[in-house]
């Protein structure tokens, strides 16, 4: 995706999404086929026990959503420091 410019900006499809956009967002931002990342990312979360799984959570958290500005760990974390202590 195109961030207005000029420069590519990594984000979650919307279009192209199972899941949360992840593969989707990474494919259109590296040219690849989304098929092929799919398959990868189940391939690694198979051989390493669920590694592939929790990196795949990892990005979902901290790419934001394509349209979006901020991701949902930095909405988080926004929310956390706005908030009053007790």
């Amino acid at each position: 995706m195109d961030s207005g410019n000029g420069t590519k900006a990594l984000v979650r499809s919307r279009n192209n999404r199972m899941v949360a956009g992840v593969c989707g967002g990474l494919a259109e931002y590296f040219g690849a086929d989304v098929t092929l990342l799919r398959l990868l990312v189940a391939v690694i979360t198979l051989l390493t026990g669920g590694a592939g799984a929790l990196a795949y959570l990892a990005a979902w958290l901290i790419i934001p959503e394509q349209g979006e500005k901020v991701s949902i760990a930095e909405n988080l974390v926004t929310k956390n420091q706005q908030s009053p202590s007790s």
